[in-house]
């Protein structure tokens, strides 16, 4: 009897885990009563639980009434073109016109982001894709996967605990070429929580201008981080009204963070094109080379978040309740950061710890180094990602003081803390 063949992928290497996914994993099978989820990028009530928004549990009930017999149906490859034109105007309002975007329905923001890169890689052929460092993971690895090398700006100052603005602008100044493609967060940066005030977007704005430097926004969080839509889109929108000479730039657009559709993969791409790049015809091409991308990967988005975006952007009251809530979720992301910091200010924790709540949004990059975060997650159950980025939306009144608590016993007793 001859041995057995051997397989093809008897020698295949497993690529890196994703952590945050292998954390929430961990966590999920922790059976300690006061473990604490910081890893995920979720929204939890003050009782941590999920909280579904009640303006899309009322959208949700009536499509169920209806009952809709094309509910289940398939869309156009380049997806539901009323939900498109909403999500388009949310982004961009009146910044610039309408024939100058062109935009397709995605699988979220990630679906967004991959889309994109493979466009831009195609049409573009840029030389090179500029990522803050730190940046979201996932970003990198889209990248790698359609094969535009990777250059980094600096971002965080782990001295300052700040924005590194002038280390973004003269690294770009010296090194960014024409038809480089920037990645640029809209508002929220993940994991820092740092973004730029309006001046410093005005500069990033003007050197994109002059080095003709292709900008990428990634808009996760509009009206998540303030509870002002408008407000989170500020760049976008500067950018998209930009002359002398008009920007041409894209946007990949999440409704998962603000809507709190997760699961659900409602998301759009838009391009912004300038000059020749607006007539019917090149509107049409980019429209065409967008599809067979799309249909090459998944053929058409999913359709239930979608249509509960749709109806909420679609009815001046269903919007007027959902900015509502947005205010809520993103007031108690901001009650729980000043929680921390007030209790890790109460408790003496050495280091400073004002960054905490000069940041936005979900994330805090809290300058918690691997050692330590290691050592919180084994000795106190305490799930935060290996760069010391915590979701702040897993904090409440009831865990705050055990994770302070926990943070000012690392720091207080240094030589307790393994080394890596």
């Amino acid at each position: 009897m001859g041995s057995m063949p051997t397989s093809h992928f008897s020698g295949l290497v497993a690529p890196p885990r994703d952590e945050i996914f292998e954390l929430l994993g961990a966590f999920r099978r922790d059976t300690f009563p006061d473990r604490v989820n910081l890893g995920a990028g979720v929204y939890c009530t003050d009782e941590g639980e999920p909280m579904p928004l009640q303006v899309v549990r009322e959208v949700e009930t009536a499509m169920y009434e209806k009952a809709d017999p094309h509910r289940h149906d398939y869309r156009a490859i380049e997806g539901d073109a009323e939900f498109l034109a909403l999500a388009r105007d949310f982004t961009f309002s009146t910044a610039c016109a309408a024939d100058r975007i062109t935009s397709v329905q995605t699988v979220s923001g990630s679906g967004a982001n991959h889309v994109g890169a493979r466009f831009l890689a195609e049409t573009l052929r840029p030389r090179c894709v500029w990522l803050s460092n730190p940046t979201w993971a996932n970003h990198e690895l889209i990248w790698q996967t359609v094969g535009v090398p990777i250059r980094q700006y600096p971002y965080y100052n782990p001295d300052t605990r700040a924005f590194d603005f002038e280390g973004m602008m003269a690294t770009l100044e010296a090194e960014a070429e024409a038809d480089d493609v920037i990645l640029l967060h809209a508002c929220a940066h993940n994991p820092t929580g740092l973004d730029p005030n309006q001046e410093q977007w005005k500069a990033i704005g003007a050197l994109c201008q002059r080095k003709r430097i292709f900008p990428f926004f990634d808009n996760a969080y509009q009206g998540f981080a303030s509870g002002d839509p408008d407000r989170d889109a500020w760049a976008i929108r500067y950018f998209a009204q930009l002359q002398q000479p008009a920007l041409e730039m894209v946007v990949a657009q999440s409704f998962a963070k603000n809507l709190g559709l997760y699961g659900h993969r409602a998301g759009a791409f838009h391009v912004v094109a300038a000059g020749d790049g607006c007539t019917e015809g090149a509107r049409d091409a980019v429209m065409a080379n967008l599809a067979q991308i799309i249909r090459s990967e998944y053929s058409i988005s999913p359709r239930y978040g979608s249509d509960i975006a749709k109806t909420v952007l679609g009815s001046k009251v269903l919007t007027a309740q959902w900015y509502t809530e947005l205010q809520t979720m993103s007031s108690r992301i901001i009650s729980m950061r000043q929680a921390l910091y007030d209790e890790l200010v109460r408790l003496g924790t050495p280091g400073s710890w004002v960054h905490i709540v000069d940041q936005i949004g979900m994330f805090s990059y809290t300058g918690l180094t691997y050692p330590e975060v290691k050592y919180l997650r084994e000795k106190y159950h305490i799930y935060i990602h290996s760069s010391g980025r915590v979701s702040i939306a897993g904090l409440n009144t009831k865990n705050v003081k055990y994770v302070a608590s926990a943070i000012h016993a690392v720091r207080s007793n240094p030589d307790a803390v393994p080394s890596a």
